[in-house]
């Protein structure tokens, strides 16, 4: 696979995940759909317009040139054919055909946990999220977060002083760091972490990307954690895109006179869960031992139950209930022992509490 047609069409507003599944079923490859003539582009679905614009862009950009640019900043393409495509991202609605990342996606960051907020930060926001992202780190767990100032700069910074991985998505290209005063830190991520977006290298920061990149926070995470936000707060949004990703959303009750605390108190009158201490995440995820599941994930399985539940499991998604009914276990023990297994790298929710089995063609687990 040439990933340079995947950057090309990454270039061409109006083509996203739906349009490049359609490329890809239509043609053999996006190398035949990049060189292919308008009228084809429509019979694939495109319309006229996008069909005139693709043409267009190829005639006036060399893809060798902006291949060999990205190769000499060190930067990783990632599509969603690429083994380190984060497997959580994967399972949203429409994932980004392409990842652009600054240092290293790991298996590791399949445990990952988005803290997000107001830039308006308060002693109190800073307390908390500072406490969090250290514990979470000190676990074995992934922070995500956006790099803006405020909350995102000091999840980021507690969890690489923690020792931790952390993971920021920009809405720029990931050449263009912003806020310009947190290149320092998005370098040490690039050494613990990563720093990743699905805009095109060279993207700068306009206001109308950050929305949209929110849906890459919450989906590469297990569930999204505000701390503080404001009734109309950015970190609203991906509590919302998170919440549409069946992902668990958690805010930090605080103040009802506090501006900050208008968006998470209202987040939790919803339905969002209370954060009281880091503990209430990570008993709710079953996250307590997480550095060990990881230690263990390519183990075979571990007891007689795990193994009745693999059996009952293979390549295409089963409900939580189909598996009960093969097991005639108790739905609390699948349950309990699917999230155990999820964990371990066994198995893993595809949405709907529909799980699959994970394992590669030697049959070890990832």
């Amino acid at each position: 696979m040439d990933k340079r047609f995947w950057v090309g069409f990454n270039l061409v507003k109006g083509i996203g995940a739906v349009r490049v599944r359609a490329l890809l079923s239509f043609f053999d490859s996006l190398e035949d759909a990049w060189n292919a003539a308008p009228e084809k582009l429509q019979e694939a679905g495109l319309s006229a317009k996008l069909a005139e614009s693709i043409v267009k862009l190829r005639a006036g950009v060399d893809l060798e040139k902006i291949w060999s640019q990205i190769e000499k900043q060190g930067i990783k393409i990632l599509t969603w054919d690429d083994e380190l495509y984060p497997p959580r991202l994967k399972e949203i609605e429409q994932p980004p055909p392409v990842i652009y990342a600054r240092g290293e996606i790991t298996m590791d960051d399949h445990y990952a946990v988005a803290i997000v907020g107001t830039r308006q930060i308060s002693p109190y926001g800073r307390q908390i999220t500072e406490e969090l992202a250290s514990f979470l780190a000190g676990q074995g767990i992934t922070i995500v977060s956006g790099l803006a100032r405020g909350v995102d700069a000091v999840a980021h910074t507690a969890a690489l002083k923690a020792g931790g991985r952390t993971i920021a998505v920009l809405g720029s290209g990931v050449d263009k760091i912003y806020p310009p005063e947190h290149l320092q830190m998005a370098e040490k991520m690039m050494k613990q972490g990563a720093v990743v977006s699905d805009y095109a290298v060279g993207t700068p920061p306009e206001s109308a990307n950050f929305p949209p990149r929110n849906r890459i926070i919450s989906g590469l995470s297990m569930a999204t954690v505000v701390i503080e936000a404001g009734a109309t707060s950015g970190a609203l949004i991906t509590a919302e895109f998170a919440a549409e990703q069946g992902r668990e959303v958690f805010a930090v009750p605080g103040s009802i006179l506090a501006p900050q605390s208008k968006g998470t108190n209202r987040l939790i009158q919803k339905g969002a869960h209370p954060l009281l201490t880091p503990q209430d995440l990570t008993q709710a995820l079953n996250l307590t031992r997480a550095g060990e599941f990881k230690a263990a994930r390519k183990a075979i399985p571990a007891d007689a139950l795990e193994a009745q539940l693999l059996s009952a499991l293979g390549a295409e998604p089963v409900h939580v209930d189909e598996i009960r009914n093969a097991t005639g276990l108790p739905i609390e023990k699948v349950s309990a022992t699917l999230t155990l297994m999820e964990l371990k790298g066994m198995v893993r929710q595809v949405g709907g509490m529909n799980y699959i089995s994970v394992r590669d063609e030697q049959g070890e687990y990832h």
